[in-house]
């Protein structure tokens, strides 16, 4: 069986990943974005915006974009980073012990265009590792500092959950109090441990993350949506942001790395 092969996303060059039991996961290679996530039960758990531009020329709206070495406008550099609008590279496939099968996507600093990595004058190298089986989705995103300078990074993987109505919407273990969305949220939880939930009518999400200390919840509610060109009006209603997060920028020394893991149970 042909656990990973070749397709398109839109315009763009994509992975298929399909698990042993019809779990699947389509990546883009421009990004190194995953935009689709179905369980073994063959529901669609990823939001992608009907209007998003799926041709290369910006980034992706929905799926879950891989944000480095900057979060938003917090630092001097490009929003959100440079990540979610490179293109990675396919590295590897097979299949664990378990049934999971698995791809493995890089980008390192020879991947970037010229203007990118002369505004990003450090020597890195970018793992994305993806998971699928059964309900469950794993992603471990390693960054390694293969320069002599000290290497300064956030991260994130920004993550769109599809869900049949934000209003409906309950979240648990982020904080002390269960967090509903009434209208636009954009909050972050520092600090947060243990295993979180999302209650939806169509059932209930856990989730987990390592390695990551934050946590972000957003939706922009009916007012930012319509000011945003790559989504229709009303699609906010359809997704949440609960993405895992290091804000507050992380250095690390020559040689060495770090490591933030996600895992979704649904």
């Amino acid at each position: 069986m042909t656990l990973a092969t070749h397709t398109t996303f839109g315009q763009l060059p994509a992975i298929h990943l399909v698990a042993p039991d019809g779990a699947e996961a389509v990546v883009t290679l421009y990004g190194g974005h995953l935009v689709s996530w179905k369980g073994a039960d063959g529901a669609e758990r990823m939001f992608c915006s009907a209007k998003s531009a799926l041709d290369g020329s910006r980034a992706i709206r929905g799926g879950v974009p891989v944000i480095f070495p900057q979060f938003a406008e917090r630092g001097s550099g490009m929003r959100h980073g440079f990540a979610r609008v490179s293109t990675w590279r396919f590295e590897d496939s097979g299949i664990e012990e378990d049934g999971a099968a698995w791809a493995l996507f890089g980008l390192a600093q020879g991947d970037l265009p010229v203007t990118v990595a002369d505004a990003w004058p450090h020597a890195f190298a970018l793992e994305l590792r993806v998971a699928v089986r059964a309900n469950e989705l794993g992603m471990t995103l390693t960054v390694r500092n293969l320069g002599a300078e000290t290497l300064p990074f956030s991260a994130a993987l920004h993550t769109y959950h599809l869900v049949p109505d934000v209003c409906d919407v309950r979240i648990e273990g982020i904080s002390s109090d269960e967090i509903s969305i009434i209208d636009k949220l954009d909050k972050v939880y520092p600090d947060v441990t243990g295993r979180a939930s999302m209650a939806t009518g169509a059932g209930v999400l856990a989730i987990e993350q390592d390695g990551f200390p934050d946590v972000v919840v957003w939706n922009p509610g009916a007012v930012d949506a319509a000011a945003l060109a790559d989504m229709e009006n009303d699609e906010y209603k359809r997704f949440v942001c609960i993405e895992p997060a290091l804000l507050d920028p992380l250095t690390l020394e020559a040689g060495q790395a770090w490591t933030g893991s996600y895992r979704l149970l649904a």
